[in-house]
């Protein structure tokens, strides 16, 4: 059985990437992935920022739903009054799990946006952050 697809992008201002992490890997490391998949997620990814600006000014929810859709995968985007995107490509998820994720990683994402030397620019790299991510992916989508 092939490994699930689930990238997640946390993008800050001026669309810079603050953290990226592919969760359907079963490991940490990006080299048990294809790596032409990887860059095929992150493409598709980014381009669906367009699509995030266009549906972040027809409601005022911060879960903006599916977003945009790639041949048999989806993005989902939830974006947060600071206008910092998470931006979720999966393979069709239901959306109420997709929202508690999403409202999971807004509760860990503050905390660290919390600490004084942290700017929303700032690129996260915090090995806790990541395993509190992938913690949260595991519970709402094995």
């Amino acid at each position: 059985m092939a490994a699930p697809i689930l990238s997640l992008v946390i993008v800050g201002h001026e669309d810079h990437p603050i953290f990226e992490v592919d969760l359907g890997s079963r490991t940490a490391e990006p080299s048990t992935r294809d790596e032409r998949a990887q860059y095929l997620h992150q493409f598709v990814l980014h381009a669906s920022l367009d699509a995030v600006e266009e549906q972040l000014w027809t409601t005022p929810a911060m879960h903006l739903g599916t977003v945009d859709r790639f041949n048999n995968l989806q993005v989902s985007a939830y974006v947060t009054a600071a206008h910092i995107k998470f931006l979720l490509l999966h393979d069709g998820r239901s959306d109420d799990t997709i929202r508690s994720f999403f409202r999971d990683v807004y509760e860990c994402y503050l905390r660290v946006i919390m600490n004084p030397f942290i700017t929303p620019t700032t690129r996260i790299t915090s090995a806790l952050f990541q395993s509190k991510i992938r913690g949260a992916a595991r519970n709402y989508f094995r």
